[in-house]
């Protein structure tokens, strides 16, 4: 597994068609260049141009329509659809932002149960339109319970839609708006879909000063039939969640994309000052700024790369990919922050300047943990699975890569949601237990005292209650899973020893930091506070083998893209 690197972009899919797509958006972005792009970026000018490439290239079309809608190349493929996410994401966030908000849009339209609307999407895909989600509201943000848009019966059997959206990607062009709400006078959910530019459809502003258009929009009594409806009741709901499982997903590989542009800007820009009598990359703490940051960028990859194999393997009877998914949009995402921040500790004031692109990275990196749901949502969920997947393992096949070029067909048959308490993993010692690396070995004690920690001495009533305790939590679980994806990842991508020992380091420092919150959490027991101590420990530094990464992985990074 590689870097993106534009000049020499490595074929990731055994599809051809794929490969060329790939290919062509990279060239396209290559030809409008550095100075285009910032100067769109100054002053804020959404991506019709890029719109425009897309359709005549079929490529929306050929990403997001399912298989039987579209044409014969065309399929949902949740590895190709990453991997245009941090393609078209390496050269800003607008560009991945239209991208995945169309999906996004799209996925309420093919999860649902109308096949003229279904038919319909898949010939605006052809036509190169792009689509929005309309589910957050200004007043109610993450809690899509409280939703205030209103479909109102008519005596005719037609509805009238009243009611406002907040923060909805592709507002402003959306050739369909899946939008969700309630029908009037009862409990019941639904999701229809309008058309931005219908006279009864409001585009009020943009509410953020950025490239990206985020709107908001007023309907005013804007005519639906059943025709217009999606779903109805717990299936709206469900359609909801699901499609939030499947496309929020692309956040992480946003992250990865501009996270790996800035590398290369931060590394050139290093390398070739002198200071002092002595190049940059010379200094001692520089090198280590860089290695942490290429270990952690490397790292992002290989765990969502993994994280997809299980997104595409998944079944009713295999859902570990809901743990893993929240993962790849929280922590991804924020390690992608973590990554930029220690590059710009190295450029410092270079960061700032308006030519560079890492002023792009530097402004949109910190967006992604936030859009779309915060960090701390997504930890929400990720503590539901904390007692099955430390204490209750099950039996399952192993997981394959997954780079086919098939339809993810369950991604839409999804079933029913909840019941995250009752998914099972496999066993995540099987991973840890198939290296033998002093790093990792560290790590597994770290682990095993936690686990100690949550048998003898675990959250109280009061303690399991409090959010703040159980994000503490939440964070050590998070640690635990992303470090067995990339152990699992390291067996299918041949990762060598050395550079994994490397990614452990940071993963034990990291690991004791959140160990360090949880002593510092005012409500824990004596017990629970030695406990917590105990997992703080330092990783075992071995100076050949950073000196080996440092040259034959991060300074080799150096002159290899502008």
């Amino acid at each position: 597994m590689e870097l993106l690197n534009p000049n020499s972009y490595i074929k990731s899919s055994p599809n051809l068609e794929t490969h060329e797509m790939m290919k062509k958006v990279i060239l396209w972005f290559e030809e409008k260049g550095l100075k285009s792009i910032k100067k769109d970026f100054h002053e804020k000018n959404w991506n019709y141009d890029f719109v425009e490439f897309m359709k005549k290239e079929g490529i929306l079309s050929t990403l997001m329509t399912p298989q039987g809608y579209g044409d014969e190349n065309s399929s949902w493929n949740s590895s190709r659809n990453t991997e245009f996410a941090e393609v078209s994401s390496f050269y800003g966030i607008t560009y991945w932002y239209t991208f995945q908000v169309s999906m996004l849009g799209l996925g309420p339209i093919f999860n649902g149960e109308n096949e003229d609307v279904k038919n319909k999407a898949a010939s605006l895909l052809r036509d190169g339109e792009v689509f929005a989600f309309g589910l957050s509201e200004k007043e109610h943000g993450a809690d899509v319970y409280s939703s205030s848009m209103r479909l109102i019966p008519q005596d005719d059997g037609s509805y009238l839609a009243r009611g406002e959206k907040y923060y909805i990607g592709n507002g402003n062009e959306a050739a369909l708006v899946s939008t969700f709400g309630k029908i009037e006078g009862s409990d019941d959910y639904v999701f229809f879909v309008v058309d931005s530019k219908h006279p009864k459809y409001e585009c009020v502003q943009n509410v953020v000063n950025e490239q990206n258009y985020v709107a908001e929009y007023r309907l005013n009594d804007y005519p639906i039939t059943e025709k217009d409806i999606l779903r109805k009741g717990k299936g709206a709901w469900d359609d909801m969640l699901n499609t939030i499982n499947m496309c929020k997903f692309n956040l992480g590989f946003g992250a990865i994309g501009l996270a790996t542009h800035a590398f290369y800007e931060a590394m050139d820009h290093a390398a070739n000052r002198n200071l002092f009598g002595k190049y940059v990359t010379n200094f001692s703490h520089v090198k280590r700024f860089f290695t942490d940051a290429y270990c952690r960028l490397f790292s992002m990859k290989l765990f969502a790369t993994r994280a997809t194999d299980y997104m595409r393997s998944a079944s009713l009877e295999d859902r570990r990919y809901l743990l893993y998914n929240p993962m790849v949009k929280m922590k991804v995402t924020m390690q992608g922050e973590e990554v930029v921040r220690l590059l710009w500790e190295v450029i410092a004031a270079k960061g700032f300047e308006k030519e560079p692109f890492f002023e792009i990275a530097a402004h949109e990196i910190g967006m992604l943990p936030k859009l779309e749901g915060t960090a701390h949502v997504n930890m929400a969920i990720i503590i539901k699975f904390l007692k099955n997947y430390f204490f209750n393992p099950g039996e399952y096949p192993e997981v394959p890569k997954r780079n086919d070029n098939t339809n993810d067909t369950f991604l839409f048959n999804q079933g029913p949601t909840g019941g995250l308490g009752k998914v099972q993993f496999h066993d995540y010692n099987i991973a840890y237990n198939s290296v033998d690396l002093e790093n990792v070995n560290v790590f597994k004690e770290q682990i095993k005292t936690f686990k100690t920690m949550l048998v003898k001495c675990g959250p109280d009533e009061n303690q399991i209650k409090d959010i703040d305790y159980l994000l503490a939590l939440g964070e050590i679980l998070t640690l635990v899973a992303y470090g067995q994806l990339l152990l699992e990842n390291k067996k299918i991508e041949n990762v060598e020893d050395d550079l994994m020992e490397e990614i452990f380091d940071f993963m034990i420092r990291d690991f004791s930091t959140y160990a360090l919150t949880l002593y510092s959490k005012t409500s824990n027991t004596d017990a629970q506070k030695e406990m917590a101590l105990k997992m703080i420990k330092s990783p075992i530094h071995n100076q050949e083998r950073f000196d080996k990464i440092w040259n034959d992985k991060v300074y080799a990074m150096k002159g290899q893209y502008k």
